[in-house]
């Protein structure tokens, strides 16, 4: 009984941190081979959270992934805010190889 009473909680204890890091979403690449070259863009979802402060920055309505496009990448979403809070907006910066 012992045993099962053990085991039963390591499974939880990691099956919940896997399943935190899964919705978490820390660190996201988006791999562009194809638009530069063979470069790839590594995106950190808990450091732009943690700057931004407010999920409704980025995501509308309830926060789920986005369906990153190069429009929203070069424009709306990602290029203007970086403009604006003096992020990166060169193409290297953010596609590296």
């Amino acid at each position: 009984m012992k045993k099962t009473v053990i085991c039963s909680a390591a499974f939880a204890l990691v099956f919940g941190f896997a399943t935190v890091s899964a919705f978490a979403g820390d660190v996201v690449v988006y791999d562009t081979a194809k638009a530069m070259g063979g470069s790839k863009v590594t995106f950190n979802h808990k450091a732009h959270g943690t700057k931004l402060g407010d999920c409704k920055k980025c995501h509308e309505g309830t926060p789920a992934k986005i369906a990153m496009s190069k429009d929203l990448a070069h424009k709306a979403l990602c290029k203007d805010c970086h403009a604006k809070m003096s992020g990166p907006t060169k193409c290297n910066e953010c596609h590296k190889k």
